[in-house]
């Protein structure tokens, strides 16, 4: 029986043959063998219907009207090379052998043949098939990590389980909620997921919906038409209907009206946008990436947020660790970046000084990789770095950089000793114990830097 009916991306072994018999007696050889089986009497405008990484073999006659066996193994392999190709014929000689193989044919089979070495050559080519396939696929993979970690840098554990995730997520077509610190990265790390995804080639679509006014966050989302309020002359696409066939990034989304998040879990749910002013459902085929800096289960209990709209965009949590729990990473980006502003600006790098080294992995980074990219361009233009510190906490001075390295880390030291005075304490032992020193070490080093406590501190000294 002929299996001309079965879809080609659902087929092991696609047969072609202009001989109606021949072509049911090798279809039903492979398909009692378990092959599935697609067969077709001419190979005219099949090369642009097989892509190229199909995962089947081809199994063809050589002698055909229109195209031959010889010139469709040519266009099969213009789409790609590795494509296992099975020529068969009943005019076989040794010369057409030799040009089969030449060009790249897998097997050639001359008419006559056993059943058997029919189904064993395209054993042999599907399970080459396969490992080609599986190879690729891992070479694919390998350079979008690659790529993820030259967008996403950072050596650290919690970077590389972020990139991990990152990349699962990407092959998933499904919301994704992004969760992090102000500035720690959520719209990059929303691009990424977008351009490493199947819509790669589709909108990407971003908007603050903090940065959104409450008269016009319902028109800019979901559009609206002509008339549907005062002022509305004409009709607008939404940034939802705009973002179709891609992905609509969509941050603080805690910002959001109760009302409009009503309109926001239909979305989810059904797929469809309605314009305001109009009747009309709009189908959506769009991936939605939200992304908060607040603990929306937290929001969601104290009636800032609906509950239901949490628990359906909650299903694809990714939570970006914040840089203070980056380790190392600070050095790295800060690195980074400070090249870059001085290739941007025409000046040359400079190396970063052991004193700031050291206080770039002692800083808390409140503003996250945003504050860090800010000192870094600083930096390179050789400026005060300015970093910024939580409420209520000190900023740590570095003052003058320059000199030796013994000026150097007198400068730190003294920095240092300065930024934990500015903090409470209620001994000069609990001050040590925070620096890390001996009592009568920091006495000393209180004197040598010109730095004192209050009188009752300094009198509790061994």
């Amino acid at each position: 029986m002929s299996t001309a009916a079965k879809p080609l991306e659902h087929s092991q072994v696609l047969l072609i043959d202009d001989d109606p018999h021949l072509r049911q007696a090798l279809s039903q050889t492979l398909d009692l063998a378990g092959f599935k089986v697609s067969s077709l009497a001419d190979a005219r405008g099949l090369a642009e219907r097989i892509g190229a990484d199909w995962p089947g073999v081809v199994v063809s006659d050589i002698r055909m009207p229109g195209i031959d066996g010889l010139q469709l193994l040519e266009q099969l392999h213009q789409q790609d090379p590795q494509l296992p190709v099975i020529l068969i014929t009943g005019h076989g000689d040794v010369p057409m052998a030799v040009q089969a193989m030449r060009a790249g044919a897998f097997d050639f089979l001359e008419k006559p043949f056993p059943s058997d070495d029919l189904l064993a050559s395209v054993r042999r080519a599907l399970a080459m098939r396969q490992l080609q396939l599986e190879n690729r696929s891992l070479r694919l993979a390998l350079a979008d990590r690659q790529q993820l970690s030259a967008r996403l840098l950072g050596q650290s554990p919690a970077m590389q389980r972020l990139r991990e995730q990152l990349g699962a997520l990407a092959a998933i077509d499904t919301d994704v909620l992004i969760l992090g610190e102000t500035g720690a990265g959520k719209e990059v790390v929303a691009r990424a997921l977008h351009d490493h995804s199947s819509r790669r080639n589709g909108p990407f679509v971003a908007i603050n919906a903090g940065a959104l006014a409450e008269s016009v966050v319902e028109s800019e989302l979901f559009g609206h038409e002509a008339g549907a309020f005062t002022g509305a002359q004409k009709r607008r696409i939404g940034k939802f209907e705009f973002a179709n066939g891609g992905t609509l990034f969509l941050d603080e989304i805690e910002s959001m009206s109760l009302d409009v998040q009503v309109k926001l879990l239909r979305l989810l749910q059904e797929r469809v946008v309605e314009r305001m002013g109009g009747n009309q459902l709009i189908p959506l085929d769009i991936r939605i990436i939200a992304a908060s800096k607040e603990d929306l289960r937290g929001a969601a209990d104290q009636g800032r947020f609906r509950a239901d709209l949490y628990y359906r965009l909650n299903v694809t949590p990714l939570r970006i660790p914040p840089l203070r729990e980056r380790g190392e990473d600070a050095l790295l980006l800060f690195q980074h970046y400070a090249e870059a502003a001085s290739s941007r600006h025409g000046l040359s790098a400079r190396e970063l000084p052991p004193a700031l080294r050291a206080e770039m992995l002692r800083h808390s980074w409140p503003g996250n990789v945003r504050e860090l990219q800010n000192a870094a361009q600083r930096f390179a233009l050789g400026l005060e770095l300015g970093l910024e510190q939580p409420l209520g906490q000190p900023t740590l001075a570095l003052g003058n950089l320059s000199g030796g390295l013994s000026q150097q880390v007198d400068a730190f030291e003294r920095a240092m000793i300065a930024a934990e005075l500015a903090r409470p304490h209620n001994s000069l032992r609990s001050l040590a114990e925070a620096l890390g020193v001996p009592r009568k070490t920091l006495h000393d080093k209180l004197r040598k830097h010109g730095l004192s406590l209050s009188d009752d501190t300094l009198d509790d000294v061994d």
